[in-house]
């Protein structure tokens, strides 16, 4: 059993920055792609970024050249630094691994999430 918990969410100031993290538990973490995914009031999950277990990576649209996910396989622990924040980016934050590193789907439970905020 796999567990997740993502750290590293705030209020920001549109133009901010913030990094989250997402620790991973168990032993199958270093081949398993990996994804952040967002959640905003009202709205269906989505996924933000991709990383497969190489360090190959994928990005929404609405994040590409503003949002670079990374990993530490020997930390069992996967990134987001999140720059050029706006009010869109207002979400609960979750990370999981993906089913397949085309997949735009989470594999594992879903943690706690972690809240970021956009003030205008």
């Amino acid at each position: 059993h796999v567990q997740l918990v993502e750290s590293g969410g705030g209020l920001v100031q549109a133009g901010g920055s913030l990094r989250l993290s997402c620790a991973a538990s168990g032993r199958m973490f270093s081949i398993n792609a990996m994804g952040w995914f967002r959640q905003a009031p009202g709205k269906q999950r989505e996924l933000v970024a991709g990383i497969t277990s190489g360090g190959r990576t994928r990005y929404a649209d609405s994040v590409k050249g503003r949002f670079t996910i990374s990993r530490d396989n020997a930390k069992n622990t996967v990134y987001l630094q999140m720059n050029s924040l706006g009010p869109e980016d207002t979400a609960v934050y979750y990370c999981n691994a993906l089913l397949s590193s085309s997949s735009d789907y989470g594999l594992w439970s879903w943690g706690q999430g972690t809240q970021v905020t956009v003030s205008s």
